[in-house]
């Protein structure tokens, strides 16, 4: 960069800036494009993640159960600390 500005301050310029424009845009372009394909990659694999989540839920599901109560007023206390304290 610092060559470009030596030449332009020592002569006008002829041709020395031919072609910036279309690398500058050209680079643009790719880089957009890469950023799409980024993009898209990030959903499928958002996708893919989910399903498999979701599929690994629904297959490895057990029967569901009632846990015990954890309220003191419930015929069976899990938080007695003894047997000898149940209500019944």
């Amino acid at each position: 960069m610092d060559d470009y500005l030596r030449q332009l301050r020592r002569a006008p310029p002829t041709g020395l800036l031919d072609g910036l424009d279309d690398r500058v845009f050209s680079a643009l372009a790719l880089r957009r494009k890469e950023t799409t394909m980024a993009q898209r990659f990030m959903v499928l694999s958002a996708f893919l993640s989910l399903g498999g989540g979701a599929i690994a839920g629904v297959a490895s599901a057990e029967p569901v159960g009632r846990d015990p109560s954890l309220s003191p007023f419930a015929p069976v206390s899990a938080l007695a600390p003894s047997a000898l304290l149940d209500p019944r």
